[in-house]
C-alpha cells in the first residue's frame, strides 16, 4: 500500500510539473531603446523567440529567471519603436514572472555595471554576459574597433554575437550595441575587419570607405560571411554568403590587402579529413567573389598547430623595411614565420611560440593602425562567472609585435603599449643595489591593488630570484632559465647576462613580459582583495638589482 501511494503521488508531481511548464507569448508595444530580459544564472536555459507581425527579428536561449532575476540582459529594440512585437517562450512556468510585465528601458545601465569585486580593472571585459575571442579588429574613422565573440544573455558561452567596444587610445573603451546578430544563415563566430580604402567592394558611398567584417554563419550553414559600416555604428550584412562551406569546420576568416599583387587575401582555417587543421588560402579583387589559392597543412587532433582563428601579417626583421617576413599563426599562439607571394606562404621556421602562459586564445592584430604598429589584443580566460556575477571573461592588454632575429632564429617579440603608461598614478624608481638572501625587501613599501612592475636584474650565484605580487609568486630560476608562475614554467634566456621582466598586475591575473619580449606568460588567477603587497627577493646567493620601477595604476572604469 505504501509503494502504490508512493506511485500515485509521484505520478501526480510529474503530472503537475508537465501542467506547469508551458509555452509562453505576450505582446508589447516598443516604447524604450531596450527590452529587460531577467537572468538567474544556472536556470534552466528557454529559448527566446521575438517576433513582428510573423517575421523572427531575434533568438536565443536564456537562463530565464522565474522570479527575482541576478541581473538583465539588455536587447536593444530601438530600430522597431512604436511596433508591436511578440514575445514567445517555448517553456515557463505558470508562476514566472519573467516577462509578467516586459519591461523596457531607454539606457543599457545597472547599478553593478563594473563594480564587481572581479572585475579587471584595466582589462576590457563586457558590462554583461560571456565573452571570448577578440573580431574584426580595426582603426576606422578616428576609433579603434573592438569586436568580439559574444553572449548577451549569459555568462557562458552560447548564442554567438558580434559585440562591439571602441576606444581613442587603446586603454578606455566604450562598449556599444552588438554589431552582428544571429540570422538564418547561423550564429556569428570568428572572423576579421579590415578597411577597404580604395572601395574595391563598391560598398562605401558620399565618400565613405567602408569598414568590413568577415564572420563566419556557425552551427547550421558554415558558410562565410561579409557584413560592412560606412559609420562605425550601423552595420549591414550582404543578403548572400561569400564563401560557400568546406568542411562542418571551416571558420574564422582573417583578410588583408596584398599590395604587390593587388588582391585580398583571406586566411580560412578548415578541418580536413582525419582531423586534420589546415589554414587555406584565397584571393579576392572585390572582397565578394572569391578563389582558391594554397593551403598550409597543420597539425592533426590534438597537435593543434595551426588549428582555429588564422591571423597574417607582415613584419620587417629588426625593423628593417627592406627585410620583412610573414607570419601566420593559430589560436594558441604557435606561429610559422616565411615567405608570401600573394598567393603561396612559404614557411622557413615553423612550430614556434611566443607565449607561454595560461589560457590565452584567439589573439587578433589591429589593421589599418594609424602609427604603422602591429598591435595584438588576445582573450584572456579569466575566472570571473562566480555567485550572481553578470559578465565573465576578459581581454589582454594591447601589446606591440615586433620581429627580431635572436640566437635562435628569427622571432616574436612583445611589448605593452605606450598608452598603458597613461594609468600610471604614482611612481617610485629604486636604483642598482645588491641583493643577498638576507637583504631587506626593496619593495616592503610598496602596496597598490594594481600595479606595472619592471625590474633589470644580473644574477651573480643565485640560485632563483622571486617577485611575489599580491601573494602570487614569479619565480626566476637561474640555472635553467626558467620562469614559473602558479605552477605554469617557460624557459626565458637571460639577455647579455640579464633578465628583465614586465609584470602588470590586475586583479584577475598578471601578465608578464621577460626576455626582452621574447617570452610573454599571462597567468589567470584571483588575487585576494585584502592581499596588496610586494617582495622582491633572492635565494642562495646574490644578484644585482639594475633598476626596478613601480607604478601605481588606475581604473579605466
Amino acid at each position: 500500500m505504501k509503494n502504490l501511494i508512493l506511485l500515485v503521488l509521484t505520478c501526480w508531481g510529474i503530472t503537475y510539473m508537465a501542467k506547469a511548464q508551458q509555452p509562453f507569448a505576450t505582446e508589447f508595444k516598443v516604447e524604450k531603446r531596450y527590452l529587460k530580459i531577467p537572468i538567474k544564472n544556472g536556470a534552466p536555459k528557454r529559448n527566446v523567440d521575438i517576433y513582428l507581425k510573423g517575421e523572427k527579428l531575434r533568438w536565443f536561449n536564456v537562463e530565464l529567471a522565474a522570479a527575482k532575476p541576478d541581473w538583465y540582459a539588455y536587447l536593444y529594440l530601438g530600430d522597431w519603436k512604436g511596433a508591436t512585437l511578440t514575445i514567445k517562450v517555448d517553456s515557463l512556468q505558470e508562476q514566472s514572472t519573467a516577462f509578467s510585465p516586459v519591461l523596457q528601458d531607454d539606457n543599457d545601465r545597472m547599478e553593478s555595471d563594473y563594480q564587481e569585486p572581479l572585475r579587471a580593472q584595466f582589462h576590457f571585459s563586457p558590462k554583461r554576459g560571456w565573452i571570448n575571442d577578440p573580431n574584426g579588429l580595426a582603426y576606422y574613422k578616428g576609433e579603434y574597433h573592438l569586436f568580439f565573440q559574444f553572449n548577451p544573455y549569459g555568462v557562458n558561452w552560447g548564442n554567438m554575437h558580434w559585440g562591439h567596444a571602441v576606444s581613442k587610445d587603446l586603454v578606455h573603451w566604450t562598449e556599444l550595441d552588438p554589431a552582428l546578430y544571429p540570422d538564418n544563415f547561423g550564429t556569428m563566430f570568428s572572423g576579421g575587419g579590415v578597411v577597404d580604402s580604395n572601395n574595391t567592394s563598391g560598398l562605401g558611398n558620399n565618400g565613405h570607405t567602408p569598414l568590413v567584417l568577415f564572420y563566419t554563419a556557425a552551427e547550421k550553414s558554415w558558410e562565410q560571411g561579409l557584413a560592412y559600416t560606412l559609420d562605425g555604428r550601423k552595420f549591414n550584412k550582404l543578403p548572400n554568403t561569400i564563401v560557400n562551406k568546406i568542411t562542418d569546420g571551416n571558420r574564422d576568416p582573417k583578410v588583408i590587402w596584398h599590395e604587390p599583387t593587388k588582391r585580398w587575401v583571406m586566411v580560412l582555417y578548415v578541418t580536413e579529413p582525419g582531423d586534420l587543421h589546415t589554414m587555406h588560402f584565397f584571393t579576392s579583387r572585390d572582397m565578394k567573389s572569391w578563389e582558391f589559392a594554397s593551403k598550409v597543412v597543420g597539425g592533426k587532433g590534438n597537435d593543434r598547430y595551426m588549428h582555429e582563428c588564422p591571423e597574417f601579417f607582415e613584419l620587417a626583421v629588426d625593423g628593417d623595411l627592406n627585410n620583412k617576413k610573414w607570419i601566420l599563426t593559430g589560436a594558441n599562439s604557435q606561429y610559422a614565420v616565411g615567405t608570401f607571394d600573394g598567393t603561396t606562404f612559404l614557411p622557413e621556421e615553423e612550430r614556434l611560440f611566443s607565449q607561454h602562459g595560461r589560457d590565452y586564445y584567439a589573439a587578433q592584430t589591429i589593421s589599418n593602425e594609424p602609427k604603422g604598429r602591429r598591435i595584438e589584443i588576445g582573450w584572456w580566460r579569466t575566472h570571473t562567472n562566480q555567485g550572481e556575477s553578470a559578465f565573465n571573461q576578459s581581454m589582454s592588454i594591447p601589446m606591440e609585435l615586433k620581429l627580431k632575429q635572436t640566437s635562435k632564429g628569427m622571432r616574436l617579440v612583445r611589448k605593452p603599449v605606450e598608452e598603458l603608461k597613461t594609468l600610471r598614478t604614482k611612481s617610485t624608481v629604486l636604483r642598482q643595489q645588491n641583493l643577498l638572501s638576507h637583504t631587506q625587501n626593496p619593495l616592503s613599501g610598496m602596496r597598490a591593488e594594481m600595479a606595472e612592475i619592471k625590474v633589470v636584474i644580473k644574477p651573480q650565484d643565485t640560485d632563483s630570484i622571486r617577485v611575489k605580487v599580491r601573494g602570487l609568486a614569479i619565480t626566476y630560476h637561474t640555472a635553467k632559465e626558467e620562469l614559473e608562475i602558479d605552477n605554469v614554467r617557460a624557459h626565458a634566456p637571460l639577455i647579455n647576462g640579464k633578465q628583465e621582466l614586465t609584470i602588470f598586475v590586475d586583479r584577475t591575473g598578471v601578465e608578464v613580459f621577460a626576455s626582452n619580449g621574447e617570452v610573454f606568460m599571462p597567468i589567470n588567477y584571483n588575487l585576494k582583495p585584502t592581499e596588496q603587497s610586494y617582495e622582491l627577493s633572492v635565494y642562495g646567493g646574490s644578484a644585482t638589482m639594475e633598476k626596478l620601477e613601480f607604478h601605481k595604476l588606475k581604473s579605466i572604469w
